[in-house]
């Protein structure tokens, strides 16, 4: 074969990197010995893989076309792999989680500190997902299980959930904004005069999401909760949160809960997972999360 796993590994790390220097750096080995992979992969395939571009190595369309099926291969053997783990162990080698936003993470270190007691071996990958990112995560296999995600589509074949919470809305603004002033509830109009923060779906090739913003509201869009409450505490927008995260600066005067004519309806978060995995890492986490749901 002319093209090998390691081959296609070096091109993998060189493409996420942007040069054989920081490619040859995350794999741990002298960037000669990169340098030949590619050189020696080129000769054999008889055309270019990477043109430079000032200092970023980037691919040619050839090259592209090379890796883009060269990941599937390599994901396919990292799979492989994993089910002669199960088979021989019943343990995974890995289990991958997406935590969505909404859900509160403090909820779930307690039960990774039981896990570790188990000394299983298994290595925990924790993500972070909003809106629809977690949903396609989990569809597209990078993670085996989802904690407080939305619902997956009843379309979807081969995954499971349950519910385990639901958030209640409220919109909010800081302490000393002026909307604390206006007559409530509050209308549309009043609230649209203002920027509204809001969580940017993490979903890579789906159609972003976008929930409880009015038509042609300037927005502010961040990375997570956390960064929307730490904007809303600092006044430069307004927006809904759920309750269960901000209970603490509700409590503390440093948000405010106001009325308005047309308030968020609550909304149900899951616990999903592929049903495809049969380790006994995933079952272990899926019981213990419906456990403390149900507590």
């Amino acid at each position: 074969m002319k093209l090998t796993l390691e081959a296609l590994e070096v091109l993998d790390a060189i493409d996420r990197h942007g040069s054989f220097a920081a490619a040859a750096s995350a794999l741990y080995r002298v960037p000669s010995t990169v340098t030949y992979t590619v050189q020696k992969l080129e000769e054999d395939l008889g055309f270019v893989i990477f043109r430079r571009e000032g200092r970023r190595s980037v691919l040619t369309p050839a090259g592209s076309l090379l890796l883009e099926r060269g990941r599937e291969l390599l994901l396919a053997a990292e799979q492989i792999v994993e089910s002669a783990h199960q088979v021989n162990s019943g343990w995974e080698s890995t289990l991958n989680i997406a935590i969505d936003t909404v859900w509160d993470i403090n909820q779930f270190y307690p039960i990774v500190a039981q896990f570790q007691q188990l000394n299983s071996g298994v290595q925990i990958n924790l993500s972070a997902e909003v809106m629809g990112g977690s949903l396609e995560a989990l569809i597209e296999g990078r993670v085996e299980l989802v904690i407080g995600g939305p619902p997956p589509v009843s379309s979807t074949q081969g995954i499971k959930y349950k519910q385990i919470f639901t958030a209640q809305w409220l919109f909010v603004v800081a302490k000393d904004h002026p909307l604390t002033k206006v007559q409530l509830p509050l209308s549309e109009t009043d609230i649209k005069a203002y920027s509204a923060v809001t969580i940017k779906d993490s979903s890579k090739n789906a159609p972003i999401m976008a929930h409880r913003i009015f038509d042609r509201q300037v927005t502010l869009r961040v990375a997570s909760l956390e960064h929307k409450i730490i904007a809303l505490v600092q006044g430069v927008g307004v927006g809904f949160c759920p309750r269960h995260r901000i209970q603490q600066q509700l409590d503390n005067k440093q948000l405010v809960a106001l009325k308005i004519a047309n308030p968020a309806e609550d909304s149900p978060h899951y616990c999903s997972w592929r049903t495809n995995n049969k380790g006994k890492a995933l079952r272990w986490f899926v019981d213990k999360i419906l456990q403390q749901a149900q507590n």
